[in-house]
């Protein structure tokens, strides 16, 4: 399998698990168990944030080298653009549901703010990413990022890489320490003056998830200008890292049963939970990513070529998963299938609330039927790509790159 077909494997698994994580229905789901992220602090948005920035750096980067600097941060920026006219339908269609059936702002009404009554104020600060309902707000960051990525993917390909990874760093390490509060209260002061009660709504700290993307960009820039040989990097005679990203991944895997199962100590787990802050992406999230990514990319690409029949084994799995049809074709045209997993996630909650609750096996089946809707879009989206190609070249437009 080529390794474009992988990373859209990869992203189309991080989509599904996404849908099933987001669902809510009353008496629970049974399915959300069977999930990667209750092994540790590992979780899907890591994952997709981090292939969305690789496959940037890898894209652009290319396109970069090409048509210079201009040429590729134009079409960066205009897929920035394009993500942005996605959040604004996304949320505009969102707020029209709720202003032609009011039935819904009550049952949306904690996922929604402020703007459940949308009034001027909170529909300006929705518009300008402040103010984000529920399961959008990665659409606002990722925008952010590929505002500011033309110049940081033209550093690496002049081999300024250092430059980028330590600029993220030091924007997570200040999150982390809380420079960034003032900043903060004062956006939400201006907010609250426009309108008593509004503030800033998004989950995702843009300062702290930028580590993930702008470490995933670095290194798909430095993949397309071949500044880096993965071959080598993950050789399958090379394990000192290995044993010492599998000693990580084990540690947080205890403690995660531990929490799980009532075997961690109170005072233990509030000592802990000060450095667990998923919103800053704080160090127990950041260790437990780099060791639980480098592991996967050690298995994906050092294991098919380890000496040992259980590394060979496992590649041999995952690579199997990865190159599902479904995860493959959501994985392909992922933007659009988040967007389209939001209005999904809301649609499942008003069906539970307005006539459930259901018993356990309709919950699983809604949960099956929500993941299988994800083709929907891709499909869509294929089918418009494949009319394009039949067209004749002078009418055919560029599409855009996912």
């Amino acid at each position: 399998m080529r390794r474009l077909e992988l990373l859209d494997g990869l992203r189309g698994y991080f989509l599904a698990f996404m849908m099933l994580n987001h669902l809510y229905f009353t008496g629970g789901l049974t399915l959300v168990h069977v999930n990667h992220a209750e092994l540790g602090f590992v979780e899907d948005a890591q994952g997709f944030v981090f292939l969305s920035g690789l496959l940037i750096g890898m894209v652009y980067a290319r396109r970069m080298s090409r048509e210079g600097f201009f040429g590729g941060a134009a079409r960066i920026w205009h897929r920035a653009a394009e993500l942005y006219l996605y959040a604004l339908f996304c949320l505009f269609a969102l707020l029209l549901a709720v202003r032609l059936l009011p039935d819904l702002q009550p049952i949306w009404k904690n996922w929604m703010g402020e703007l459940a009554l949308p009034g001027w104020a909170s529909t300006l600060a929705a518009v300008t990413l402040l103010h984000q309902p529920t399961y959008m707000d990665i659409l606002p960051q990722y925008i952010a990022y590929l505002l500011v990525a033309p110049p940081l993917v033209y550093l690496v390909l002049k081999g300024r890489w250092v430059v980028v990874a330590v600029m993220s760093a030091l924007f997570w390490m200040a999150v982390q320490l809380g420079f960034h509060l003032p900043v903060a209260a004062a956006v939400d002061g201006l907010l609250g003056r426009m309108d008593e009660g509004l503030a800033m709504r998004n989950h995702f700290n843009v300062f702290a998830w930028q580590v993930v993307f702008m470490g995933g960009l670095v290194l798909g820039a430095l993949t397309s200008a071949r500044m880096i040989e993965w071959q080598q990097v993950f050789h399958p005679e090379r394990r000192v890292i290995l044993a010492a990203a599998l000693a990580f991944f084990l540690f947080f895997m205890l403690f995660r049963l531990g929490w799980t199962f009532g075997l961690i100590p109170t005072a233990t787990w509030d000592r802990f939970v000060v450095i667990t802050n998923r919103g800053e992406f704080s160090l127990v999230y950041l260790l437990n990513f780099l060791a639980t990514g480098y592991l996967l990319a050690w298995t994906l690409i050092a294991g098919p070529r380890a000496a040992e029949a259980w590394p060979r084994r496992i590649a041999e799995l995952l690579a199997r998963l990865f190159s599902l049809p479904f995860l493959r074709l959501i994985g392909r045209h992922s933007l659009q299938v988040y967007v389209f997993h939001v209005f999904v996630v809301y649609l499942m909650l008003a069906i539970d609330r307005s006539f459930g609750p259901f018993p356990a096996v309709v919950r699983t089946a809604l949960a099956l039927l929500a993941i299988a809707s994800l083709a929907i879009p891709a499909w869509l989206r294929e089918a418009d790509l494949r009319g394009l190609l039949r067209q004749p070249i002078g009418l055919q437009r560029s599409a855009p790159a996912d």
